[in-house]
């Protein structure tokens, strides 16, 4: 919702603006960005804080390793729990960047630093970071760079400015942003960006800040507009979120023995989720020989009418390669993905995701246990655990388990989760058919968690849905379960 009367527009520099943000939608552009260069090997003792352009650069080479380093004021600029409508940074690629297009991702970078003294190594004179190269969080946002000097760039963070101002993070609430190439080594990946030392000053950094969400009526009262969110309904007690939990059998094969995408799709579409998580999803296999990640978005989008977005992690670890691994589809968009493969592995790894509902950011994890061993799948459960926690807050992780409720690799996930379908249980919204008190195969395997120090997520229902046609034949030997959960 626009509000033209009541917009302003602010451009500050350095600490000229450290003013209480009023309630009406207000756009603010930070243009001091506090940029430089991290680089390694050879340099990484050097600082570039005084150049006129950043840099990066994917390579194997620690020598020619490049990151771009950001830091804007939305500490002293926005006051805390401001709503924040988007966040923007906007970066323009300088002349000297050869012409290979690259993606970039932009990350959190967790932890203070000096523009005039960092390095690859040091963070602020002799301070070194936890990890050199930067003290690296969550992956919000990634962008095409292409070789066109001039070229503007954007990238969408407006999910960690929103958690930075809210405080998630801590008491300090500077935005602090790296760039880094995660592609394959190439000498051809280096690319420069005009710096906030540039002396074009239309071409330094900036952060746009959209923020404010309240405006005045016509008798003077002040109100406070809904926001539809892209796949959630709301409520006055939040937006709903639904969450689909399913093994797919290898994408698709019905206790029929039938390789049929298109049925689990309908059926996946008419329990109207807003997440989508699903096992055993195969990538160009003797398994229907298809790209099913692509296939399932495309189905999806056809039968619910809404955009779907994607990450999808291959069993082993190699993942461009093709195989069987862990999907996750949303109607929200993705600001950032990520990929885990375990240490203790026989083919399991991790798929993650952050979207952003009401305003909060949700984290999701999906995952498969070892089937055959108890003391594997314990061990295999505290390491995604323990992966899982430095992911940021609201968590939620999903996955065929391979366990009952009593055995000890859920008791681990119990220590920090809720398990969502007992909690429906406990509220009595807990829904199955008859016959069924929520097993998703020969037991309750399949689960959907809450992380317990979650403040935004509650659990509303969860159920067990019984996909069998007329002559009881299934889509996949596992049957799928839902958990709806509010986020506040």
């Amino acid at each position: 919702m626009n509000f033209p009367s009541l917009r302003r527009v602010a451009v500050v520099s350095g600490l000229a603006l450290a003013t209480t943000i009023p309630a009406a939608a207000q756009t603010l552009v930070l243009n001091d960005a506090n940029a430089t260069t991290l680089r390694g090997g050879s340099y990484a003792a050097t600082n570039y804080g005084s150049q006129g352009v950043l840099e990066t650069r994917a390579s194997s080479d620690p020598s020619y390793l490049r990151r771009a380093l950001f830091k804007f004021d939305t500490n002293n600029t926005i006051a805390q729990g401001t709503p924040i409508k988007s966040a923007i940074l906007t970066v323009t690629v300088a002349s000297g960047s050869n012409g290979e297009t690259r993606q970039i991702s932009a990350y959190q970078e967790r932890s203070s630093y000096d523009e005039y003294s960092a390095t690859w190594t040091y963070r602020s004179g002799s301070t070194t970071w936890g990890t050199s190269g930067g003290d690296l969080g969550a992956r919000y946002a990634t962008a095409t760079v292409t070789g066109t000097g001039g070229t503007k760039v954007s990238f969408d963070v407006t999910a960690l400015v929103n958690a930075i101002v809210r405080g998630d993070f801590g008491t300090s609430r500077y935005t602090r942003i790296l760039l880094i190439d995660e592609g394959p080594s190439d000498r051809l990946s280096y690319k420069q960006y005009y710096s906030d030392e540039a002396s074009d000053a239309s071409t330094r950094p900036t952060l746009t800040v959209v923020m404010g969400t309240s405006s005045t009526t016509s008798s003077g009262t002040t109100s406070t507009p809904t926001t539809t969110t892209s796949g959630g309904t709301t409520t006055t007690s939040g937006v709903k979120l639904r969450v689909l939990q399913w093994n797919t059998h290898h994408g698709g094969y019905g206790t029929d023995g039938v390789y049929s995408p298109d049925r689990l799709a309908t059926w996946a579409a008419k329990f109207q989720p807003d997440i989508v998580m699903f096992n055993e999803i195969e990538k160009y296999t003797s398994w229907g020989n298809q790209d099913q990640p692509e296939v399932y978005k495309n189905l999806l989008q056809q039968k619910t009418g809404r955009t779907w977005y994607y990450v999808f992690a291959q069993e082993f670890g190699q993942w461009s390669s093709n195989g069987k691994g862990n999907l996750i589809l949303s109607t929200y968009p993705l600001t950032w993905t990520g990929r885990y493969e375990l240490v203790h592995n026989y083919d399991r790894s991790i798929a993650a995701a952050m979207v952003t509902v009401n305003g909060r950011n949700i984290t999701l994890i999906s995952t498969h246990l070892d089937p055959y061993d108890q003391t594997l799948r314990l061990t295999q459960a505290t390491e995604v655990t323990g992966w899982a926690g430095s992911e940021p807050e609201n968590r939620i992780i999903t996955g065929d388990m391979n366990a009952w409720p009593d055995q000890t690799s859920i008791a681990q996930y119990d220590k920090y989760y809720y398990d969502s379908w007992a909690v429906a249980a406990a509220k009595g919204t807990a829904v199955a058919f008859s016959g069924n008190n929520g097993e998703t195969k020969s037991g309750r395997i399949d689960y959907i968690f809450s992380s317990k120090s979650s403040s935004s997520l509650s659990v509303s229902s969860s159920q067990v849905y019984d996909t069998r046609d007329a002559n009881g034949v299934m889509p996949s030997d596992h049957r799928p379960v839902l958990t709806t959960f509010i986020v506040k």
